[in-house]
């Protein structure tokens, strides 16, 4: 995948959260984690993290909060690799960072 879509989805993941359509932005960021999912790469781990997040959201909408609470740890300890990614895409991981924990807060 090329770097302008990644871009394009990773845009996409934020506009679903913004519209509060957590299962669609799970499904933009699995069109980029899903093909490398088996990658040994911090950035591949930070992408998984963000969809957790999502579906840490969904499942609490949904009025599923045992099953939100569990997966938003996994959101947690992947979180922390922010600070380990060097990706072109850093500056973006770093605005999704700050909406999901403002949106969980």
């Amino acid at each position: 995948m090329n770097e302008q879509k990644h871009a394009e989805f990773l845009e996409e993941f934020i506009e679903c959260l913004n519209s509060k359509r957590y299962y669609d932005a799970h499904e933009a960021l699995e069109h980029i984690w899903f093909p490398r999912r088996f990658e040994d790469s911090d950035e591949i781990r930070l992408l998984k993290g963000f969809i957790n997040a999502s579906v840490s959201f969904e499942l609490e909408m949904k009025g599923r909060e045992e099953s939100s609470k569990k997966v938003w740890k996994n959101y947690i300890k992947y979180r922390q690799l922010l600070y380990k990614v060097d990706s072109p895409h850093l500056n973006m991981y770093h605005s999704i960072a700050r909406y999901i924990d403002s949106v969980k807060i």
